[in-house]
């Protein structure tokens, strides 16, 4: 697995650069937090390991720049040389977090890290998979929510996503359904806009 290691100390990073490739992941150095981020930007990994304090862009702050940037999940591994307090914890969690270590990292407790990495981004990429399926009746095309409650398509697409609908007829329904029903009430229908539009 491809994960972002961001160490200001160069015998630092090489150590874990060195544990990374030992327990058989490929490390990407990033010397910085500002480094790092503009490396994420251009090619996202799934796992960062990083400094807490750095000059310039810390830990913190580069993990608030992951999380605000969307896209696949993320693990973040945050680590320090000092003895983390209740505050300092609170301030790592508040900004996304996942987990910590503290320095000189010890090649077995970065193994499960990782192990719990792996399996919490299997089981996110699982959610996503699952989530981008729409259970669609094949008669009335409502949707059924997690919730098994049936709602109208724009209702469901608009609680997840905001988008704002607008109607109309297109041209195949207007001939099936629109001009059989104005013709049966007496009115020749008027071209359909969209064709109309066309001539």
């Amino acid at each position: 697995m491809k994960i972002l290691t961001v160490e200001d100390n160069a015998l630092s990073a090489a150590v874990l650069e060195a544990a990374l490739r030992k327990l058989g992941h490929e490390p990407i150095r990033a010397a910085d937090g500002l480094i790092a981020w503009k490396a994420f930007e251009i090619a996202p990994v799934r796992v960062v390991v990083s400094d807490w304090l750095m000059p310039g862009l810390d830990g913190l702050e580069l993990c608030r720049r992951i999380r605000a940037r969307g896209g696949e999940y993320t693990y973040f591994i945050l680590l320090s040389a000092v003895e983390s307090n209740t505050g300092n914890l609170e301030l790592a969690l508040d900004a996304g977090v996942d987990d910590f270590l503290h320095k000189p990292v010890k090649l077995d407790e970065l193994k499960m890290r990782l192990h719990v990495a792996e399996r919490i981004l299997n089981y996110s990429t699982q959610v996503q998979q699952l989530e981008s399926f729409i259970p669609l009746c094949s008669y009335c095309k409502k949707v059924r929510d997690d919730k098994n409650y049936w709602s109208q398509i724009e209702t469901y697409i608009n609680s997840r996503t905001g988008s704002q609908f607008s109607h109309g007829v297109c041209p195949d329904c207007y001939d099936r359904v629109l001009v059989p029903q104005l013709r049966a009430a007496g009115v020749e229908p008027p071209p359909h806009a969209c064709l109309a539009k066309k001539r």
